[in-house]
């Protein structure tokens, strides 16, 4: 029986213990030596320096070394156990908080309020969004992402504790401490955010703070400045503020910072701080809630305090101790383990000595804090402390991985809350005409400039309203941004007066998307939204949700985010359409696809290479990968004079990327309809063609390059004067008539009925002698004229009404002088042997020249980012921006190599990469790749495989033509080589 009764005892104890490590979040793995580890130090420790370990003091690495010398005589003298660091930068925080940590006997715990992480950016940027911009994001485990990835920037900056997450509800939108800092209003939503946040966090080894208990969500004060009130009832603040504390309590929260407010339903004392409740901290947090974890006042030195000391606490008073520390004493008695701050430590830690002395602190209770701290300290690693390493410091506060996941977090939390008549995404680009209005105090350029690689978009602005309505009335879409200062979660977010008379003024005479850039309060002011036909949520001004906002509003990316509070009448908390990407190109970083941003960095050093010695006066550069544009510079200058840098909206002569630009995909078109056949014999398509030579070639091996065709016909030769080797006076004018209206330049004129002898001449010549692969331009001469009869129409008109403004290509078209400012346009060559003068905003091929610039085979001007979008369609299979340009088998057929077996690598129309050791490739990319490239310097290739385009401009034919030093040195392929090397996944 005895025996029975000793195994019951056991057991019994067992379960003690068992339930000590479940309910204890502050053991380690190894809770025993943890234990050793803690009553080896607290015995060491004289009365003073347990009492120490109480006191957490605030640093500002910023500060002079006279003021934190001032901190290291605390730690040297009054043996305080951590402090809390702001205000600096984070070099200087870590040489110095090596050097606080050298001079304590017991590691010190370092606390720190990096909500949104830490960042060494030159912007001063925050590393994460606002909790209220998480709040709106559905997916939880990007939530706990984040918390884990902050944790590792205070983990490797020396930080223990990280003063997050805010768990407060918040549910006033004038709360001017919490605000911004809450995940929103839903008790739900916060528990979960701020539970996937502190689980994060955690896993990294940085312990967690929820704050402000009992509950800062419903207050108009200003906690620094006074005492708040908040005056919920008991049995509100129980089902509503306690929620989220006891769920995060229940998975092992670390630590709770007690709020500095005045709570009437739950301390009966007037105007008493709860920081300093013994019912709050204890009866409620301590005993109701069974919380175990470590206990912070927050800042003693608020405001409020200390008119409370007078009063006394627990019988405590002022008569009974020494002046000085009660509000300290107070809070120790109320409960908190942690005086976080406190005005005056020395003064504090005196009074403590003396409490103590007096038998008012009890050694059970001293240890029971205390031993809580060093529990916490060993949990961390202090028991084993190294100092913070300076090496290589700023590039891991920097990292790729956190700027990937600000992206997706974004991409996640911008929220649709109206869209009328599905409004949003943009869709049918070719009927929009679309202008950007920008309000508020801070900047929108970054969106501005996004919104304007999709279709065009003009910044409209004027001082005066009338001004801006009568600009507008040349567009039918109005695209208001509303900027506000994303410095901090406090600055201000309202509109003014006048900005909302004007947002109402435009919206009653237009149609309009609002795009606020700021917290979501924001919208509690509009007094109607009936003429906002859509309203975007973009919650902050950070360039990141610019450039994701816009890529929104054009369905690069889908609708996610959900509102996190209510916002006025219009908007209750949960509000938000959703809706899918239509699959047009997006733009963010290369780790998002798969890719490494630093070895798809070493393309830097070929494009500077190749401009530095001349191959090119300038290049623009893009890569995108599984429909995302990961890269997208531009190097050098229009010419080699440096007047001019290469910037994303000028254009350039793609020459023989017009093939696969243009005349391509309008076939295509016409065969998928079954107009036409590849089959089809140029005797059956062209009447004209019946009697000749060419009447058996089919339209298969014509575009394949294995009809015989000779490769080139010099047009412009026969109409140079056979002395001077100057245009003939017998073709051409100086000046246009309607004889002589060709425009080739705007001092040259070629007859009119020159295009037809063009035609002739194609239909006339020669075959070559043997059938081969044999690279020609005269299959695009002959189909330029079989599309424009069979639409009746320019191929300039065919490509702009069926591809270019539909796809947003508003930088694509023939003949850009017409278009674009000769600033915008990169000249091409400096002509000595035909037009005697610099080619600018001219096409560059001759015969294309003789055609008014409107070649099958060149005469396309385009940009980097709008050459991508057609090569992006082709690898879409057709479809790009929610629309079906081409069916999906006519791709297929089209990039088929039908001639492989006779060594001719081409497909149809698509180049395609080498059957051997030469070809138009690196060498190292699927066989089911395509493109194309160009003489003036130009490349743009897909591959399906790795769902990557490529493209490449540059005017290498400036200020001559004669030598190819990119082709020789192959720098179009060794980019391209780069490319394919930093794939990763």
């Amino acid at each position: 029986m005895r025996h029975l009764s000793l195994i019951l005892l056991f057991l019994c104890a067992q379960i003690t213990f068992a339930q000590e490590l479940t309910n204890n979040p502050l053991l380690s793995e190894d809770p025993i030596q943890q234990q050793k580890w803690v009553d080896s130090v607290y015995n060491s420790m004289s009365i003073k320096e347990r009492i120490g370990q109480l006191y957490m003091v605030q640093v500002m690495s910023k500060n002079s070394d006279q003021v934190n010398n001032a901190v290291i005589d605390l730690i040297k003298d009054e043996h305080i156990g951590g402090v809390i660091y702001s205000n600096g930068g984070p070099y200087r925080q870590a040489q110095l908080n090596n050097k606080l940590q050298a001079v304590s006997k017991i590691p010190l715990l370092v606390g720190m309020d990096a909500e949104w992480g830490l960042s060494m950016r030159l912007d001063s940027t925050y590393a994460f969004p606002w909790n209220m911009t998480l709040g709106a994001i559905s997916d939880n485990e990007l939530v706990e992402q984040t918390g884990r990835q902050i944790g590792e920037h205070c983990k490797r900056l020396g930080v223990h504790f990280n003063f997050a997450p805010v768990v407060d509800i918040n549910t006033n939108p004038k709360n001017p401490i919490i605000g911004n800092r809450s995940f929103g209003e839903d008790r739900d939503n916060v528990t979960d955010k701020g539970l996937a946040f502190m689980k994060g966090m955690q896993s990294a080894g940085v312990l967690a703070n929820a704050k402000h208990f009992p509950g800062h969500g419903d207050t108009e004060d200003d906690s620094h400045k006074t005492l708040p009130t908040v005056s919920f009832s008991e049995q509100r603040i129980d089902s509503i503020e306690l929620y989220p504390y006891r769920q995060l309590i229940k998975q092992g929260l670390s630590s709770v910072m007690v709020a500095h407010l005045n709570i009437p339903s739950l301390e009966s004392r007037r105007g008493f701080p709860s920081s300093l409740s013994k019912h709050i901290v204890t009866d409620i947090l301590k005993e109701e809630l069974g919380f175990n974890g470590l206990i912070f006042t927050d800042a003693l030195t608020m405001k409020g305090a200390a008119d409370y000391v007078e009063k006394g606490v627990d019988g405590l008073t002022t008569k009974t101790l020494s002046k000085g520390g009660e509000i300290d004493l107070m809070a120790f008695l109320a409960g908190n383990d942690v005086m976080l701050m406190s005005e005056d430590p020395k003064r504090g830690i005196a009074k403590f000595v003396e409490a103590y002395n007096e038998g008012i602190i009890t050694e059970a209770r001293l240890s029971h804090s205390v031993k809580k701290i060093l529990m916490a300290k060993y949990k961390v690693g202090l028991n084993d402390y190294s100092p913070v390493g300076m090496y290589n410091l700023g590039s891991d506060l920097n990292r790729i991985k956190d700027d990937v996941l600000y992206e997706n977090l974004m991409e996640n939390a911008i929220t649709v809350v109206k869209n009328e008549k599905a409004l949003l995404p943009f869709r049918d680009l070719q009927t929009k005409k679309i202008a950007y209005v920008e309000l508020g105090d801070a900047s929108g350029s970054t969106f501005f400039n996004e919104l304007k690689k999709y279709t065009k978009v003009h910044h409209v602005k004027a001082d005066k309203l009338d001004g801006v309505i009568s600009k507008l009335q040349n567009y039918n879409t109005v695209v208001i941004g509303f900027h506000k200062s994303n410095d901090n979660p406090w600055k201000d977010y309202k509109f003014s007066q006048q900005e909302l008379a004007w947002l109402y003024e435009i919206a009653r005479t237009n149609t309009v998307v609002l795009d606020v850039f700021a917290r979501p309060y924001a919208l509690n002011q509009l007094r109607s939204i009936e003429n906002i036909n859509a309203i975007v949520m973009s919650y902050q001004n950070s360039s990141i949700a610019q450039e994701k906002s816009a890529q929104l509003i054009f369905g690069a990316i889908g609708a996610k985010g959900k509102l996190p509070v209510s916002t006025g009448a219009f908007f209750p908390v949960g509000t938000g359409e959703s809706y899918n990407a239509l699959m047009s190109l997006s733009y963010g970083l290369p780790e998002r696809v798969g890719m490494d941003s630093e070895k798809l960095s070493r393309i830097d050093s070929i494009a500077n290479y190749a401009v530095n010695n001349r191959m090119t006066p300038g290049i623009q550069l893009l890569v995108a990968r599984r429909g995302k544009v990961i890269y997208n510079k531009n190097f050098g200058y229009h010419t080699y004079s440096k007047k001019n840098k290469v910037d994303f909206d000028d254009v350039y002569d793609v020459a023989s990327l017009t093939k696969i630009l243009a005349t391509l995909p309008i076939l295509m078109e016409l065969e998928g309809q079954g107009s036409v056949s590849l089959d089809a014999k140029l005797g059956d398509l062209l009447p004209e063609f019946k009697d000749s030579n060419k009447k058996n070639i089919t339209l298969k091996k014509m575009l394949s390059h294995y009809a015989q065709l000779r490769p080139w016909v010099p047009f412009y030769y026969a109409t140079l004067d056979s002395v001077t080797k100057k245009p003939d006076p017998k073709y051409y004018r100086s000046k246009r008539s309607k004889e002589f209206n060709i425009e080739v330049t705007n001092s040259l004129f070629l007859r009119s009925d020159y295009k037809d002898s063009i035609q002739e001449i194609v239909k006339e010549s020669d075959l070559l002698s043997r059938l081969r692969y044999r690279y020609s331009d005269l299959p695009y001469y002959i189909l330029k004229n079989y599309l424009e009869s069979f639409y009746d129409k320019s191929l300039h008109e065919i490509t702009q009404d069926r591809y270019y403004k539909s796809l947003g290509a508003n930088y694509t078209t023939y003949n850009p002088r017409e278009v674009f400012s000769l600033k915008d346009i990169v000249p091409s060559e400096v002509d000595n042997y035909y037009r005697y003068k610099k080619v600018h905003g001219y096409v560059h091929d001759m015969g294309a020249a003789m055609q008014g610039g409107i070649g099958g085979h060149a005469g396309i001007f385009s940009n980097a980012n709008d050459v991508a979008k057609i090569m992006q369609m082709y690898l879409q299979k057709g479809f790009y921006g929610g629309k079906r340009y081409l069916k999906a088998e006519t791709i297929d057929k089209f990039n088929t190599c039908y001639y492989c077996e006779r060594d001719n690598r081409r497909g149809i129309g698509f180049d395609k990469p080498q059957l051997g050791d030469e070809g138009p490739t690196c060498g190292c990319l699927s066989m089911k790749s395509f493109g194309h490239s160009g003489f003036t310097g130009t490349y743009a290739w897909a591959d399906p495989d790795e769902e990557l385009v490529y493209v490449f401009l540059a005017n290498r034919t400036y200020p001559e033509a004669g030598k190819n030093l990119l082709l020789r040195e192959n720098i179009r392929t060794e980019i391209q080589r780069l490319i394919y090397e930093a794939i990763i996944e």
